[in-house]
């Protein structure tokens, strides 16, 4: 390998000067990256851009070999600065790296002017030979591959560092294709030794270091993203072996409970969770999962107990983007960025944890927590916290009259009644002025299959339309669930104004176009409204049974069963109301088509599977046929009387 000759250099005081200033201000950070309160990163911006002002001293002058390792040098940790003092992650090819190649390759006496990044790494390995370049540019190499790791650039990672093995041992035997080759390379790779005056900001073994945990942590994210899970464990499991800081050696040990979740293994899962948590009690993400891990579970004392631990933490510790590990420039948070990452990552405001603990309290039937929660987060909104109701995509809120409804439902089981008529009074004052006096919607939609009600939320239906229907949907909510209080109080008339108040409201929705859609083909939002529009009849028909208006219950139930004829509950109750009228043939042909509908346990199973929104499960259960034994043993002697005469 050649050395290098003198050729035309700087002045000998000069050089001198450059390497005396780089080795002060490496000192100057390695008496500061320790340093607390944020010390080390205000010392990186100044040294940022000290080094920079070196380095346009020293390329102000045409290359020359002899000035080249000290300006490698200068150059590496200049961009080092550069990467480990950006505000957003690191994108795009590091020109600075481009930059100083072709002053390489115009030291040597050749250009390559017109080629990729890749192909200009290629030249400089193959042509260059000089001794004391090999390890300032296996450094740069390192730094390319952490630039391009950033941008998820893989491939040209394992180009280069094959490149790099190859002119560090020309005769090593290649690894292409290998399971995990850039892993492989990485691991492999020997930077060529480096001089114990060289300046350093960070060692390239250091690098080298980052780049394997960074690679490791970044393929187990993508192969559990792509369901991969068992590589994606191996892979995870080499990161939280790697170098790395606290912190983030935390989200991998997240990362791994998410894994083991996914794979079916709950309690290895909560091992990781309850890691993460020793490594660092801060990562709120270890407790949010380790609810959802509960949650499957079954075990929801568990569940709400790690939510309320991470609502506490929330108020009481903010998360912190310092560290409190020895500060280093290029660092495995700052190369991995991915979706999956900051979904899995995601921090959750206080108020979205305390609408969670609401929701899980009412859905357990728990339901004075319940209360006590959402009264909790109506209090931040009234006290205006925008900050504290997320807006993103990503938020565990639902639209902000749901969870008024959901408020009142619980109210209402938990016997304020009036608490609970002043919430919903709110929800139809605040969407008084929002839905048009007829609400048209075309019955053939182009829409796409939708998993879940907010997933499905009215597709190929223009946005304004949506929000009517949807305001329309909780302003009728909020009439059907007074009916349902004053029916508990005992309030008749009230009860039947408020019923036929949402019955009125929901006259305002009028589906375009000709026939009947299938169930399955409606919009979520309509067949929500379908049932409360069910609900309110039934409703309203028990008051008039209450009142001995036959007739006025009997229209009700039978438009109730022509919206559902399915529904088991409005069928029993036009069985009674029959029954009550002496129409025993019609009420006999009822109760024997009840029969045939799917046993209550199927039923239960279907509510459980959460076809309607929360805020109806009180409702529901209010419009619950009650058990009636007298009816059905008269119905029974009747059908027992009617075979017999038919046998006769």
């Amino acid at each position: 390998m050649k050395r290098l000759r003198c050729g035309a250099a700087p002045e000998p005081g000069c050089l001198q000067a450059w390497a005396a200033e780089c080795e002060a201000l490496a000192g100057r950070w390695r008496a500061a990256r320790g340093s607390a309160h944020g010390g080390a990163a205000t010392a990186a911006r100044r040294l940022r851009g000290a080094f920079g002002e070196l380095l346009l001293r020293m390329q102000g002058l045409p290359p020359v070999l002899p000035t080249m390792p000290l300006e490698l040098t200068v150059l590496y940790n200049s961009l080092l600065f550069v990467m480990g003092t950006s505000d957003c992650t690191i994108k795009g090819e590091a020109e600075g790296i481009r930059h100083g190649l072709l002053r390489v390759l115009e030291a040597c006496g050749t250009s390559g002017q017109d080629l990729s990044t890749e192909e200009l790494w290629q030249k400089v390995l193959r042509e260059v030979t000089v001794e004391e370049l090999q390890s300032p540019l296996h450094r740069l190499g390192a730094l390319q591959a952490a630039w391009w790791l950033a941008a998820n650039c893989l491939q040209s990672i394992t180009d280069l560092f094959r490149l790099l093995s190859r002119s560090e041992d020309p005769g090593r035997a290649p690894c292409s294709g290998e399971k995990n080759e850039l892993l492989t390379l990485l691991k492999a790779w020997r930077a060529p030794a480096e001089e114990a005056s060289i300046s350093l900001v960070q060692s390239t073994e250091d690098l080298k270091e980052t780049l394997c945990t960074a690679v490791a942590f970044l393929q187990g994210l993508q192969e559990l993203e792509a369901g991969n899970l068992s590589t994606s464990l191996s892979l995870l499991q080499e990161a939280a072996g790697g170098f790395c800081s606290k912190k983030v050696l935390a989200q991998i040990y997240v990362c791994l409970g998410c894994c083991a979740q996914r794979m079916g293994k709950p309690q290895t899962a909560l091992q990781h969770l309850k890691r993460a948590l020793q490594i660092d009690f801060k990562c709120h993400p270890a407790l949010f999962h380790t609810a959802a891990v509960y949650q499957e579970l079954g075990e929801t004392d568990a569940e709400l107990q790690a939510l309320s631990l991470l609502y506490e933490a929330l108020e009481r510790n903010p998360p912190s983007t310092t560290s409190s590990s020895p500060y280093f420039l290029i660092r495995v948070d700052l190369l991995v960025n991915t979706p999956i990452l900051v979904s899995l990552l995601h921090h959750r405001q206080p108020s979205e944890v305390k609408y969670l603990l609401a929701q899980r309290c009412l859905q357990d039937g728990r339901v004075a927590d319940a209360v006590e929660h959402y009264l909790d987060f109506l209090a931040l909104l009234q006290e205006g916290l925008q900050q504290q109701v997320p807006l993103d995509g990503d938020s565990l809120l639902p639209r902000i009259p749901e969870v008024f409804l959901e408020a009142a439902s619980a109210l209402e089981q938990d016997g304020r009644h009036q608490d609970s008529l002043t919430v919903c009074d709110e929800v139809i004052s605040r969407t008084t002025n929002l839905i048009p006096q007829i609400v048209q919607i075309e019955e053939k939609l182009e829409r796409p299959v939708c998993a879940s009600l907010e997933a499905g939320l009215a597709g190929g239906l223009p946005a304004q339309k949506r929000e009517s229907l949807c305001c329309l949907m909780w302003r009728a909510a909020a009439y059907l669930h007074q009916g349902w209080v004053w029916t508990k109080l005992g309030k008749s008339k009230e009860a039947l104004m408020q019923f036929s108040r949402c019955l009125s409201e929901l006259l305002r929705f009028q589906p375009c176009g000709h026939g009947v859609e299938p169930a399955e083909s409606l919009l979520p939002e309509v067949k929500v409204l379908q049932k409360i529009r069910l609900l309110s009849l039934i409703g309203r028909g028990m008051q008039f049974l209450e009142q001995e208006k036959h007739k006025e219950a009997l229209l009700d139930f039978q438009h109730g069963l022509q919206i559902s004829p399915d529904d088991p509950t409005a069928a029993f109750y036009l069985v009674q109301v029959l029954w009550k009228l002496n129409r025993k043939q019609e009420a006999a042909v009822y109760w024997q088509k009840y029969l045939e509908s799917p046993p209550v346990e199927d039923r239960q199973q279907e509510r459980q599977g959460r076809s309607f929104p929360l805020y109806l499960d009180s409702c529901l259960k209010q419009a619950a046929f009650p058990q009636n034994a007298s009816l059905v043993t008269c119905i029974q002697d009747y059908l027992r009387t009617t075979r017999q005469d038919s046998s006769v």
